[in-house]
This record gives C-alpha cells, sequence and structure tokens, in this order.
C-alpha cells in the first residue's frame, strides 16, 4: 500500500451491481460519508451525498443501487446516477451528479487514494 492510500475493504467484498461498502473521508476538516461499489467490472467511489440536497442514497446500508441493478438511486428522493461516471441520468438531482473518489483495485484490495 502506497503512503497515500488507504484500504478501504477486500475485493471479494463488491460484487457487480450489488451491495455498496460504506466508509467516510475527511472533507474540509470534518468526515464524510462516502461508498464504493463493483460495476460493469470495476470498481467505482463516490461521497455518500445526493447532488440535489446532501442527502446520503443508500435506503439500508450499502444499498445504492435501484432494482433494475443499473443505475445508483437515492432513496430519498428518487434521483438516479450513473454508477460509472456519477452523471446525474434522472430524477431531482438538476444535472448535479455524485461527487468521485479516486479508487483503485490491487492484490485483492479496494483503496481510497487521498
Amino acid at each position: 500500500m502506497a503512503e497515500n492510500e488507504r484500504l478501504i475493504c477486500a475485493s471479494n467484498e463488491l460484487e457487480a451491481g450489488g451491495k455498496g461498502v460504506r466508509f467516510e473521508v475527511s472533507r474540509h476538516g470534518r468526515l464524510t460519508p462516502a461508498f464504493v461499489i463493483r460495476f460493469a467490472g470495476r470498481v467505482h467511489g463516490y461521497l455518500n451525498r445526493c447532488g440535489h440536497v446532501p442527502a446520503e442514497l443508500d435506503f439500508q446500508p450499502g444499498e445504492f443501487f435501484d432494482t433494475g441493478r443499473l443505475y445508483l438511486i437515492c432513496a430519498t428522493h428518487g434521483a438516479l446516477y450513473d454508477p460509472v461516471t456519477g452523471a446525474c441520468v434522472g430524477g431531482r438531482c438538476s444535472g448535479r451528479g455524485l461527487v468521485r473518489l479516486d479508487v483503485i483495485e490491487r492484490d485483492g484490495a479496494i483503496y481510497l487514494r487521498e
């Protein structure tokens, strides 16, 4: 693990289109909820905050995908986000996407680059 990397979870904790792993990152001197998911063979990380209002997306801990497992969905507003880019694709996100995090997968683990 490099000096600027932080271990989030083991790779086998993320199933494509399945439950995500929640963690926290430091932003502007405060701990902020974040998550990682696996989609289309890759790992993606975002701040756990809807683009519409600062509400967490998951309706149950780690449940970020819609019922079709194609989009990330805000449980509060129904806003839909592309799981690969975090871009708003529908609903009350008013074109504001999710804030991406720099995550990598290596040697059976997922890391956050800080």
